[in-house]
């Protein structure tokens, strides 16, 4: 059974290592998943732990893929780098201000504005819209959308070469973009790239400063699932199986090496190609999870 699961955590960690960067919603992908490949870490406890568990794991293992961030972009992303100069410092600086304030909207809505649904409705955020439906719409939606935007974008050069030449109202408005990423099947890379690239922003430069601005998103994301997880095992008492902390550390280290791919991928993909693959790919995976969800094939 150990064994098992621990394969399992293996194909979690590798789609959530290729779909978390390249803007096709993980969420999409580990729903189907998850549909055909249920972990099942605990088997002597209820549903509400399986629940409780999937729900903090598939955001957890974020981290991994978080961490090939900072691995891969620590030179540009480090601001006590003694080769650089002080000018230097003070562009990584600035660069590290525009991503926190890119980070506001969706941190405030994520926070403030689900807690307040939460109370006042009894379901938060992913309570109301959380469903196969709404993913496989997202999907589709903002797969058309990158196809439109990259055939309107193609005509015109883009306005920002690099994400230093981001400014400080470009990033807020790549911020509220991220926002639309709350809905599952949008894809936070997705919602944000497609942001950058509406204001004319170059592809390598939006996919970039994509990748910088999941570094707080998914770490905050990944700290409030984490304690609503703890916060659920001190109030039921139920004691979380060795096993379920191995899955989880194997799923996270498997998403920290698939993601280093992946970005290197992605960064070499839009030298040369326009995001409106990943639009084709969106649309048809859409109608596969709207086939097989809603229409019961």
């Amino acid at each position: 059974m150990g064994f098992i699961e621990i394969i399992k955590a293996i194909i979690f960690g590798v789609i959530e290592g290729i779909t978390e960067w390249l803007p096709v919603s993980s969420t999409g992908h580990l729903i189907l998943l998850d549909e055909f490949l249920s972990l099942n870490v605990a088997p002597s406890l209820d549903a509400t732990f399986a629940d409780e568990y999937m729900s903090m794991f598939e955001v957890v293992i974020q981290l991994g893929a978080i961490l090939a961030v900072v691995v891969m972009f620590f030179g540009k992303l480090n601001p006590f780098a003694p080769s650089k100069s002080a000018l230097e410092k003070k562009a990584t600086w600035v660069l590290w201000f525009k991503v926190l304030i890119a980070s506001i909207p969706a941190a405030f809505v994520g926070i403030v504005v689900d807690k307040l649904l939460e109370n006042a409705t009894g379901k938060d955020i992913d309570g109301w819209i959380y469903n196969a439906v709404t993913v496989a719409v997202a999907l589709i939606v903002y797969g058309v959308l990158f196809i439109l935007v990259e055939r309107w974008q193609a005509r015109k050069s883009a306005t920002v070469s690099s994400v230093e030449e981001i400014s400080y109202g470009q990033a807020m408005l790549v911020g509220c973009f991220q926002v639309l990423s709350i809905v599952p099947g949008t894809s936070r890379s997705g919602s944000t790239i497609l942001g950058a690239r509406t204001l004319g922003i170059s592809r390598s430069a939006a996919a970039e400063f994509s990748f910088f601005m999941g570094i707080p998103a998914m770490a905050g994301a990944s700290l409030l699932k984490g304690y609503g997880f703890f916060d659920y095992v001190s109030e039921s008492g139920v004691q979380v199986p060795p096993l379920a902390w191995v899955v989880l550390a194997v799923a996270s280290v498997v998403a920290f090496a698939v993601s280093m791919v992946a970005i290197k991928f992605l960064m070499e993909f839009v030298k040369k190609h326009s995001f409106a693959p990943f639009g084709v790919y969106r649309i048809v995976l859409g109608a596969l999870v709207l086939i097989y969800f809603v229409c019961g094939f």
